[in-house]
């Protein structure tokens, strides 16, 4: 096939200026995209309509020369943030739900019973119209659709016998599975209407993309043992690591941690031990990310012999400078989604070569690769002589410990994307 006429459709409801981990995987293959030839043309939502919880306009930088159709939406998470925080941003759900209050609980109930698969299926219209205007006058022979949002995948139900589309799905997270499910109180008759859902998707879709293999492959299986299911897993810009000069050093022993953090991560034991080690060493603390005041202070109780900066929500080429100012980085794997991702931000943390501990199972996929680091460990969060151990070994080196990890140019962004062009588009 001429890659030089080669147009691939993306629908994909995250994309910049929207902040956090769920925009970069189809940002940063719709850049690689276009500069190996490919056109990608991406349907999204205004943001100006969309419920992100976050911003960084730093991030259209990355996606200057992708043509993007912008469309309206209508859907409720607006509403639920400013019911339950006043703020239509603040209190959309990530990586967990308020689940504490009566209102919380009902809310939660609401959100997974009556919005199926998701509260942004109402977005799905507005992609159809766009769509079908954009296929019936271009000639385009790619769909990719990626969720979360899963309910993006039911655009390519309607688009790929009507088009003769070649569809294939994306799934960064798992969708009937996924962690956060088993908060929303959902029903049977839900939860097999959700299941429904997804099998019409697995059997339709030409091809399935995961972000890992495994187990997760073999339930997809499961549910349609003739799919094409292949792994092409979350990655690390090259660019934006070599180019990103470190932030300045701090005094003392630096650690840091970026990115989402909520009480569906243990992240408590591990810094209490921290904080027993910082009476015999000067440590300081910077943690950056959308978290809730609650936690920041909850953090800076435990580790009351810590210095600890707290940068909120940082752009990304920041949280990159950030991170490679550490001389250790902090991981925290989500309860319940042990064994089904290897997150964007753990293959940024293994680039930037610095040491890393993350607490979670020590089995799992995500720990079998960041073990192949050098200094870089999974540990449950209980076994606190390991964590002491590791952290002991480095608080006591006088340099830098550098973390190494064998074959890592090939989770870069372009080496996955030429993996997609031969996997997918060929």
């Amino acid at each position: 096939m001429n890659s030089s006429s080669t147009k691939i459709l993306i629908i994909s409801y995250y994309w910049p200026p929207s902040g956090g981990s769920g925009v970069q995987r189809w940002m940063y293959f719709a850049k690689y995209l276009k500069e190996l030839n490919y056109e990608p043309i991406v349907i999204t939502v205004d943001e100006n309509q969309a419920s992100y919880p976050v911003l960084d306009t730093s991030l259209v930088n990355e996606v200057k020369e992708i043509r993007v159709i912008k469309t309206s939406t209508c859907e409720p998470l607006k509403l639920y943030s400013r019911l339950i925080s006043r703020d239509p941003n603040v209190g959309i759900p990530q990586g967990e739900l308020n689940t504490k209050s009566f209102f919380g609980k009902v809310a939660a109930y609401i959100r997974g019973n009556f919005f199926i698969p998701d509260a942004r299926k109402g977005w799905i219209p507005f992609v159809l119209e766009a769509a079908n205007k954009i296929l019936q006058e271009e000639k385009i022979s790619f769909l990719i659709t990626t969720g979360p949002p899963h309910s993006s995948h039911l655009s390519g139900t309607k688009l790929k016998d009507k088009f003769n589309l070649n569809w294939w799905v994306d799934f960064r997270d798992p969708w009937g599975e996924v962690f956060y499910n088993k908060q929303m109180f959902r029903s049977k008759k839900s939860i097999n209407k959700d299941a429904q859902l997804e099998k019409i998707v697995l059997e339709k879709a030409s091809g399935v993309i995961t972000t890992i293999g495994g187990d997760f492959h073999k339930k997809l299986l499961r549910k349609n043992p003739q799919q094409k299911i292949i792994s092409i897993p979350n990655g690390f810009d090259e660019e934006l690591i070599f180019k990103t000069k470190s932030a300045p050093k701090k005094k003392g022993f630096h650690i840091v941690y970026t990115g989402l953090l909520t009480q569906n991560q243990s992240y408590l034991n591990l810094l209490e031990i921290i904080n027993e080690f910082s009476k015999n060493y000067e440590i300081n603390f910077s943690i950056a990310g959308n978290i809730k005041p609650t936690i920041i202070s909850e953090i800076k109780n435990t580790l009351c012999n810590v210095n600890v900066d707290f940068l909120g929500y940082i752009s990304h080429e920041n949280s990159i400078a950030l991170i490679k100012s550490a001389d250790l980085l902090l991981n925290f794997i989500f309860k319940g989604g042990e064994s089904d991702m290897i997150s964007g931000k753990l293959l940024e943390y293994m680039a930037t070569e610095v040491p890393i501990i993350s607490t979670g199972d020590p089995n799992s996929e995500a720990a079998r690769f960041l073990n192949s680091g050098s200094h870089a460990w999974m540990v449950s969060e209980h076994n606190t002589s390991i964590i002491k151990k590791h952290l002991k070994d480095l608080l006591d080196q006088n340099i830098k410990r550098t973390n190494k990890t064998p074959n890592l140019e090939s989770w870069s962004r372009r080496k996955l994307t030429q993996r997609l062009i031969k996997e997918v588009l060929n």
